[in-house]
């Protein structure tokens, strides 16, 4: 039964499970739902896989300006007149996908099935924190003209008791042997990348533009289907500081990642994010890293481009936010294999102010677009020749209540059958040097491209 079909009746309703799930695991979970849609998103502690789908919300981006507002209104849209019961603790709906870069985005070739906003209400979650044992939370919907209450619940009792022994009793399975994956790769031609960023070097100088994001792509293809879970398992494991995400909309069609950031974190009213720009390699040991550490905080260059992304966003949320404050200094986020500029935000929202609605407002950043925004947008138009979709767009989840996280899409790659393209952009400010900007890049290839290898591709 479809959520968003049967919901037009007034009498329809939607019913909760929650039971725990002592020692599942969310990746042998995610195995067990292929073929259909599922997702995964890891924060600090805490992370959530999810399969099925009871409802499906989506934007063609024909009213750009207003794919954020559209969302959130046919989210709240499928409860009008509508009831729903709780057995058991539950969160409320969540609901989760993602948005494109540009609203004019087409779901096309390799983008296909991914429109320019889609989001899940799945049918099962499975939630967990380090420490904690999970729980599985599973919906349904009925019309009670046609089915008893109870008849309902214990149905979906059942089901969720069942699956929760059947995670619990595979914890310990071996896992299937590794097979190597041959693959060939196709990478931007470097010169071309660099005369770009030479050209985008030239409007700062006219002072056009005073930053701008140049991306590039390296596309990887396939020889057989690799298991895209085992890539996720790999990118989580390795990438503890990061925001993991897997959204598979459905078979074949997948996009994952590591962001190093949010853009928007909203939990009662509370607002939080990160300002991340500047970059350097870790290095290779703790000195080397320390060292590094200490460049990136004395680079004038790294820290204009940081100062240009956290004044962008502190500005745009006084339209949304009070009591807007940022630290007085940026740190250094050290990463797996990079160190960035980071800056924590923290703003108390205006009444009736939900994630959605501040992601309209700083969506896109120039942390991940430029500045001014329409004349960086208007010079990727002309640099970038490839379609964007989903990278560098906001993705997560948010509820019906106004709260949710959502990050910028990066260190990711979309993947249609054994077809995978990953993306890295570096940010273009005065002062930059094209050779450095594209070792930036190649660095930022390394979360997927070191999961790939760890899960058989060579």
């Amino acid at each position: 039964m479809n959520l968003a079909d049967t919901l037009a009746a007034s009498k329809t309703r939607i019913v909760t499970v929650t039971t725990d799930a002592v020692g599942a695991d969310p990746m042998d979970f995610l195995r067990r739902a292929d073929g259909g849609a599922r997702g995964f998103w890891a924060r600090a502690d805490g992370w959530v896989a999810h399969a099925g789908t009871l409802a499906k919300l989506m934007a063609d981006g024909t009213a750009p300006k207003k794919r954020f507002s559209d969302i959130e209104t046919e989210a709240r849209g499928l409860f009008d007149g509508s009831d729903w019961g709780d057995f058991g603790e539950s969160p409320p709906l969540r609901f989760y996908g993602g948005f494109s870069f540009r609203s004019d985005h087409s779901p096309e070739g390799i983008w296909s099935g991914f429109p320019p906003a889609l989001f899940h209400l799945p049918e099962i979650e499975l939630e967990g924190k380090w420490g904690q044992s999970p729980r599985l939370i599973a919906r349904a919907v009925f019309d009670p003209r046609e089915d008893a209450v109870d008849r309902v619940l214990a149905s979906l009792l059942a089901r969720t008791t069942r699956l929760g022994g059947i995670l619990r009793d595979s914890v310990g399975d071996e896992n299937s042997v590794l097979l190597s994956v041959p693959i060939t790769r196709d990478e931007s031609e470097r010169s071309e990348w660099e005369m770009a960023v030479t050209r985008a070097l030239g409007a700062i100088e006219r002072r056009l533009i005073s930053k701008v994001v140049l991306a590039r792509t390296l596309d990887v293809a396939m020889e057989r289907r690799i298991d895209i879970i085992e890539v996720v398992q790999h990118l989580w494991e390795t990438n503890s500081g990061s925001h993991v995400f897997l959204f598979e909309p459905g078979e074949g069609q997948a996009f994952l990642g590591a962001a190093p950031e949010t853009i928007t974190t909203v939990s009662h009213g509370r607002f939080h994010a990160t300002a991340v720009a500047g970059t350097v390699a870790r290095g290779e040991t703790p000195e080397e890293q320390h060292s590094l550490a200490e460049r990136l905080l004395n680079s004038k260059k790294d820290t204009v481009e940081h100062k240009i992304a956290l004044e962008d966003m502190v500005t745009r949320l006084d339209s949304v936010a009070h009591e807007v404050t940022a630290q007085a200094e940026p740190h250094v986020l050290t990463l797996a294999r990079i160190q960035h500029l980071e800056t924590e935000i923290r703003a108390r929202l205006r009444d009736g102010t939900s994630a959605l609605s501040v992601l309209e407002a700083l969506h896109p950043t120039p942390a991940v677009c430029g500045l001014p925004r329409d004349a960086a947008l208007e010079f990727l138009d002309q640099e970038e020749t490839f379609e964007r979709g989903w990278y560098a767009g906001p993705v997560g989840w948010f509820d019906i209540e106004g709260n949710g996280v959502l990050a910028p899409a990066l260190r990711c790659a979309v993947v249609r059958d054994r077809q995978w393209r990953l993306f890295a952009g570096a940010g273009i400010v005065a002062g930059s040097n094209p050779s450095l900007e594209w070792e930036e890049t190649t660095m930022k290839f390394e979360p997927v491209l070191r999961a790939l290898e760890e899960s058989g591709a060579q």
